[in-house]
C-alpha cells in the first residue's frame, strides 16, 4: 500500500476495506491472518471482495470465510454469479494457431486481451482454428498457455473463462480451474 507504486492505489483501497471489515465485524485488526497481499480465508478473498461477495451459505447467522467451508464455497459461487457466470455454458474451446502463410496474425488477438470480444467467424483471418457447434457470432478471446519446455497451448476463452479471471487474473489459473472441474465432472 505504501512502498510499491504500481499497485499502491489498489492496496491502499484494500487496506481501507480491511479496516472497514474489522470495524463492521467488531474484531481486532491484528487478529486476522491472511496472505502477504492481504487475502483472507479459505477462498483467499481480498477485503473488498469479502465485504461485497461473502455470504452466510450455511445459514448459521455468521459469514465466516476463515472456518466455514460451506460459506467459502457459497461465497465463491456468489462472486462468480455477480461477475456474470452462466451456468451450464462452456468455459473454453481448444484452438490451433496455423502458422503457414499467416505469420503472427494471431498476435493481434492475444494483444486484444482475455475479454471475449472477437466473433468465432473472424478467427480464420487471424490463422486460428477450432471445432465447435457454437454460433459464429459467439465472442471469444485467444488465450495462450505457455509452459517451459513444451509447445504453447492455445484455447478460446468464452464468457465463463473471463469470469474465472475476475477471481484470479491469471489465464493459467483459470485454465487449471476449468480443467479440474472437467475432470471432476468426468469422474461423477
Amino acid at each position: 500500500a505504501f512502498d510499491y507504486p504500481p499497485r499502491a492505489e489498489f492496496f491502499r483501497g484494500e487496506l481501507e476495506q480491511y479496516l472497514l471489515f474489522a470495524r463492521e465485524r467488531g474484531i481486532d485488526v491484528f487478529s486476522v491472518k491472511g496472505s502477504y497481499a492481504g487475502a483472507i480465508g479459505i477462498p483467499q478473498f481480498m477485503p473488498g471482495s469479502y465485504r461485497r461477495y461473502a455470504v452466510d451459505f450455511d445459514g448459521d447467522g455468521v459469514t465466516d470465510l476463515r472456518a466455514s467451508a460451506v460459506d467459502a464455497i457459497g461465497s465463491v459461487g456468489n462472486f462468480l454469479a455477480k461477475h456474470g457466470w452462466r451456468r451450464g455454458e462452456r468455459i473454453h474451446l481448444p484452438a490451433r494457431v496455423a502458422q503457414a502463410g499467416r505469420g503472427d496474425a494471431h498476435r493481434a488477438l492475444l494483444e486484444a486481451g482475455i475479454e471475449p470480444n472477437t466473433p468465432l467467424a473472424e478467427l480464420k483471418r487471424f490463422g486460428v482454428e477450432t471445432r465447435t457447434d457454437l454460433a459464429l457470432e459467439t465472442p471469444v478471446a485467444l488465450i495462450d498457455l505457455e509452459s517451459p519446455g513444451a509447445p504453447t497451448e492455445y484455447r478460446l476463452g468464452l464468457r465463463n473463462f473471463y469470469v474465472l479471471t475476475r477471481y484470479n487474473r491469471s489465464s493459467l489459473y483459470a485454465s487449471a480451474v476449468a480443467d479440474l472441474a472437467q475432470e471432476i465432472k468426468a469422474k461423477r
